[in-house]
Order: C-alpha cells, then sequence, then structure tokens
C-alpha cells in the first residue's frame, strides 16, 4: 500500500483529511477509488485508513487500525556533507532517507565548488523537501529525514556539541578507525557524520576537527565518490544496529 504522510491537526479520530499535492498523486498518479487503503503517518503515529471520498482539493479517509511499526534506527544519524552539484544532492538525500537517516545538512567547505546562491536556495530547498518525503513514503517509513538550510564551516563546526558523537570520513585514516569498532564500545543516541566535497577534506578543515572532538573513521580500502560515501555510512551503521539480531 502507498504510504502518505499528514501534519497531525489533520488527524482527527476516526477520520483523516489529506490536502495539496498528495490528492493528486491520490487521484491521478494513482487512481485510487473509495474503498482503497492506505498507511498514513503523522510522523510519530501511523494508521492503516479506508479512502471515503476523494475531492480535488480535499481526501477524506476513515481510520481501520493504528499501527505500532519499528521503522526507525535506534539513534539519530546526520549526515554531513560539503556542498556539491544539485544532482548529486538529490541522490544523496533520496538514498540516505531511505537508509534511516534523520537529518542532512550541506556545508560549505574550502573545495567545495557550488558557489552558494541565497536567492535560489528557497526553492532547492522545497525540493530537496519534497524528495526525502518522496524517500521516506517509498521506503514506509515513520519519519521523513529533515534537509537543513545549507550552513558554514565555522555554524557547522559549532553544532559539534549538540550530538554525543561526531565523525568525519577520510581517507587518510587508519583502516582500524572504523565505525564498526567505535560502536563496539559504546551506544550512542546522537551521531554526526561529516562527508567530504569531491575535492575531500582540507588539512586545515582536518585539524578544525581534531579540536572540536571529531574523530576519524575509515570507509574501507578504495576512496569512494562523496554521493556514495554517506551510502556507506548508513549501511554499516544499518547493519551493525539492525541486522545484528
Amino acid at each position: 500500500m502507498q504510504r502518505y504522510f499528514v501534519e497531525k491537526d489533520a488527524i482527527k479520530n476516526p477520520y483523516i483529511y489529506i490536502t495539496g499535492d498528495d490528492c493528486h498523486h491520490i487521484g491521478l498518479v494513482m487512481r485510487m477509488k473509495p474503498g482503497d487503503k492506505v498507511y498514513v503517518s503523522d510522523q510519530e503515529r501511523s494508521f492503516v485508513a479506508n479512502i471515503i471520498e476523494i475531492k480535488k482539493e480535499l481526501v477524506t479517509l476513515e481510520i481501520v487500525e493504528e499501527l505500532h511499526e519499528e521503522k526507525e534506527l535506534p539513534f539519530s544519524v546526520t549526515i554531513a556533507q560539503g556542498l556539491v552539484r544539485r544532482e548529486k544532492m538529490e541522490e544523496v538525500i533520496d538514498y540516505i532517507t531511505e537508509l534511516g537517516a534523520s537529518s542532512y545538512i550541506p556545508v560549505v567547505m574550502s573545495r567545495s565548488i557550488v558557489k552558494v546562491n541565497l536567492e535560489q536556495m528557497e526553492k532547492k530547498n522545497a525540493r530537496y523537501a519534497k524528495i526525502a518525503k518522496e524517500a521516506a513514503e517509498q521506503s514506509h517509513r515513520l519519519k521523513i529525514m529533515e534537509v537543513k538550510n545549507v550552513t558554514t564551516w565555522k555554524n557547522f563546526l559549532s553544532s559539534a556539541k549538540d550530538y554525543d558523537l561526531c565523525l568525519y570520513a577520510y581517507e587518510a585514516s587508519p583502516k582500524d578507525d572504523s565505525l564498526k569498532q567505535l560502536l563496539r564500545n559504546k551506544t550512542y543516541t546522537n551521531i554526526l557524520v561529516l562527508v567530504g566535497p569531491e575535492g575531500g577534506i582540507s588539512d586545515k578543515e582536518v585539524e578544525d576537527l581534531k579540536k572540536n572532538n571529531f574523530l576519524p573513521i575509515s570507509l574501507g580500502p578504495r576512496i569512494l565518490r562523496t554521493q556514495v560515501a554517506p551510502l556507506y555510512v548508513m549501511s554499516a551503521l544499518s547493519y551493525e544496529w539492525e541486522a545484528k539480531e
């Protein structure tokens, strides 16, 4: 069944009301009809709901049952990435949402080749949020990954205090500095992982990271592209914590 996200105030037991672009998707893209069932989530609860009426601007559903799903990782993972081209960022946002990331932060770094155009950022942010929403629906997550605004290097470093484990993927890191080794020693609840842009992380940035209590990690013996490294990180975390049982 298809999954849709709604705001909390759209759920008025026993009814759920869907508005906006999802109305078009239900009626014209999926060609659903009254009697069809869908999953609906407000990012805290999820339900099976039965469509009872489809209008152009409003779809009304009736709750069939509340679900008790375990769809999210047992800890919060934020992927930060040196600012990259739009198509690469969209690819990363799509896939790490499916893999369970909680949030994504694009960071202006010294080797980022993309220039920030503040006038265009609002449109881009809306598109990135839509990509994350659709990926969360496709993968049947309970929550939508948050895509945060582009941040400066200085502001990014100052945000490290909000996490109980801060890491950066670094090709010069020894092979034994692995995610697996770190996760064996302690249970974390809020993890931040930085991946560099196409040109990697500069020596000056490495020094800044060390001063702010970031730990280097190896992603294996191969050099990964910037859009592949976040997928490796999320897959490794998922395997270590979700597949071990």
